[in-house]
């Protein structure tokens, strides 16, 4: 038999790893996206 609680505890760190990788993906995209519109306005 398992625990009643271990189920939520892996689903609850699941969703904690999938948020911090969510948020530093986004984190990753901005500054790229804000470095193609930086070298654009350098550019000029």
């Amino acid at each position: 038999m398992t625990p009643t609680s271990a189920p939520d505890h892996d689903a609850a760190a699941r969703r904690q790893r999938a948020r911090r990788t969510a948020l530093w993906a986004a984190v990753i995209a901005a500054s790229v996206y804000l470095g193609f519109i930086a070298m654009g306005v350098l550019a000029q």
